[in-house]
């Protein structure tokens, strides 16, 4: 197939790409034309990701050729989020004696894979990303992918040098990564938790916290007791899964997590999207029903909910108005400088506009900061200050 962002699709390759998704050939040649379907960046522009879910194609699905035929890394399948916990376990997990609890750490979502016999680390839109890569390499024991070469491990990287979500919470020095989940190329089937806790146990992997199996009886009260405990050390909430990864998994976080998402958010107001703002009050909303609170308790949620949601507000408009820019603050620990130039490259690619910071060495690394410019919220800030509606 040719290279090039104004390629002509290979008839041959649209034959056989549609012969092994079960389309038809002119559905194949739509979804190139519109951009569902596209290439990877530079030296990765044999990767094909989806931009958008065609027929339960998760986004961020990559594939690539194989031989004569394709292999496929399938997208992180969306986990529905349960509101109240009692009424949605029972129902959801019907039939089931037992289920089993995992935390949901609070961090970026990455799939490592071997792809043509490289380490590739895969974003959540399937994108492959040069610091996560490199990160992965130096965390991983890559025996593990010339042993099973057919599955792929899904997680989170986690930890202060995290460009996209950092967090101190976790006492992790600088970044790593814990595995949630192992599944196989092509199906996108999970293993069950079982074998997949032996099998990253025998690597030495990280893994996200199991907190045991339940009755589905007693559930609702056991997780109850995990999420308070997670909400006082600001950790986000849990996963609810099938022991045998055949119903889809449930998650559910704590309050704490959803100011904290909350006084991001409305840090840089004009960037989040009102969807994502309105569901977290929302489930503060239900919780505290849920959780049958008295008046001090309901006063303790309603005066955190509101100084998450005014304090950032607050502390962003003043910033604009005393002429200052809005920045979002993260940073990277690279090995090889070549990782961090590759990154900002990425970044610039992405559409973020970032200023990288001259690289301070670290013991063998190389530590370097970086100021994000959120420009919609400091523009229409700005703007408003200047005498612009709403």
């Amino acid at each position: 197939m040719n290279r090039g962002e104004n390629e002509e699709i290979d008839p041959d390759f649209v034959a056989r790409l549609a012969d092994f998704l079960g389309f038809d050939q002119g559905r194949i040649q739509h979804i190139f034309e519109k951009n569902y379907l596209a290439r990877n960046w530079g030296k990765y522009d044999y990767l094909f990701r989806f931009d958008k879910e065609i027929s339960r194609i998760e986004r961020g699905t990559v594939l690539y050729e194989k031989g004569d035929s394709f292999e496929v890394i399938v997208g992180f399948p969306k986990i529905r989020r349960a509101m109240v916990l009692d009424p949605t376990l029972k129902k959801h997990f019907n039939g089931l004696e037992k289920i089993s609890v995992e935390e949901k750490m609070n961090g970026y979502n990455v799939r490592v894979a071997n792809v043509k016999d490289d380490i590739l680390a895969i974003t959540r839109s399937g994108y492959v990303c040069p610091y996560s890569t490199e990160r992965a390499k130096e965390k991983l024991d890559l025996r593990f992918f010339d042993d099973f070469p057919e599955l792929v491990l899904y997680g989170e990287m986690l930890g202060p040098d995290n460009p996209y979500v950092p967090k101190e919470i976790y006492g992790i020095e600088s970044v790593d990564f814990y595995i949630f989940d192992i599944r196989e190329k092509n199906s996108g089937n999970p293993l069950p938790i079982n074998r997949k806790q032996r099998i990253l146990k025998e690597y030495g992997f990280l893994q996200v916290e199991c907190f045991g199996e339940f009755s589905l009886e007693t559930a609702a009260e056991e997780v109850t007791k995990i999420i308070r405990d997670l909400g006082e050390k600001e950790h986000e909430g849990v996963v609810i899964k099938d022991p045998d990864m055949v119903l889809a998994p449930l998650k559910y976080t704590s309050s704490e997590s959803n100011c904290s998402d909350l006084r991001h958010a409305f840090r840089f107001y004009n960037e989040a999207g009102r969807d994502y703002m309105l569901s977290r009050i929302v489930r503060e909303g239900f919780q505290t029903v849920e959780w049958n609170e008295n008046e001090a308790e309901f006063k303790n949620r309603y005066m955190q909910l509101g100084e998450s949601i005014l304090n950032p507000l607050r502390e962003s408009i003043r910033t604009v108005k005393n002429g200052q820019r809005l920045y979002e603050y993260v940073r990277i620990r690279v090995k090889d400088l070549k990782t961090a130039m590759e990154f900002e490259n990425y970044l610039k690619r992405l559409g973020v506009d970032a200023i990288f910071e001259d690289p301070q060495p670290v013991g063998n690394e190389y530590l370097i900061n970086i100021k994000k410019v959120n420009k919609s919220t400091n523009d229409k800030t700005q703007a408003i200050w200047e005498g612009e509606l709403w």
